[in-house]
């Protein structure tokens, strides 16, 4: 790939969806935007880039972000992140919001929505805590293939078998053909929502928990703040943030600081709130 070509996927990429490349990832350009260039007729990659350089499509732009952005995820996965959310997350929650009796949470960059709906079977589970209460949970993502993947809430083996108990296999899920879709009535408590995390984040609304793991470490520092303090203002004084076991705030924002003995949990800094 010519050096040129590649410096101007990455702006692009960049650009669109916060994604950093460095040039050890020239054979992942090459190997995921390959499908694109067969698609729209291309021979390659330089013809493609010089497609793209031509005529800013915005379908073909689309494609390239999509084929690049990671949509890596499972149900229930790392396990420990659920677990603080029923043993401590919730029953704070519980407690400030007695009044209103909801609770909002967003699932950001969802990918094909078992994180979102990790937690809502978790919150299923927990039915006779949340009896009268009103739980939204929002998931969003920047590709349009994996939110209508989402929605459709439909599974191989493969993806069931990654951390989620048979148990709740056996409840929430039901065979169709060689693969396995969640209930309708699952499928209904989560909003599913395209969205890129570079926009402005306040048509969303406000959030009492969001959780964004395992999606700054493939920004460069300015985005990963630019992202953290815009998800700070749609949250309130106590609300909580999940990061991935491997991110932190330390260095990136002063928004927010870690949560006293729970790793991966971020409150607002300023805040006296306590596990």
């Amino acid at each position: 790939m010519k050096v040129e070509d590649f410096d101007m996927f990455c702006t692009l990429l960049r650009q669109r969806s916060g994604l950093v490349l460095t040039k050890d990832k020239a054979y992942l350009l090459e190997s995921r935007l390959m499908p694109v260039a067969r698609k729209w007729n291309l021979k390659g990659l330089e013809d493609l880039a010089a497609v793209i350089r031509a005529k800013r499509d915005e379908a073909l732009l689309r494609d390239v972000t999509e084929a690049m952005t990671t949509n890596e995820s499972s149900f229930f996965r790392d396990t420990k992140p659920f677990d603080q959310f029923k043993a401590v997350v919730l029953p704070m929650l519980l407690q400030s919001r007695a009044a209103k009796k909801t609770i909002r949470i967003w699932s950001a960059a969802c990918s094909s929505g078992q994180e979102a709906y990790s937690l809502a079977m978790l919150l299923n589970e927990e039915g006779a805590r949340l009896a009268g209460w009103r739980i939204e949970i929002i998931g969003t993502d920047l590709s349009g293939e994996m939110v209508n993947k989402a929605k459709a809430g439909i599974y191989t083996q493969f993806e069931v078998q990654r951390g989620l108990p048979i148990t709740l296999l056996v409840k929430y899920f039901k065979q169709v053909g060689d693969k396995w879709q969640i209930t309708e009535d699952m499928r209904s408590r989560v909003q599913y929502r395209e969205y890129n995390l570079l926009s402005d984040l306040s048509p969303l609304g406000q959030f009492d928990v969001i959780f964004c793991r395992n999606v700054l470490i493939y920004f460069d520092g300015p985005t990963k703040g630019k992202v953290l303090e815009a998800m700070a203002k749609q949250m309130p004084p106590d609300g909580v943030l999940y990061l991935g076991g491997a991110e932190t705030v330390l260095g990136i924002t002063e928004k927010f600081k870690p949560m006293e003995g729970q790793r991966g949990l971020y409150t607002l800094a300023g805040v006296p709130v306590r596990a």
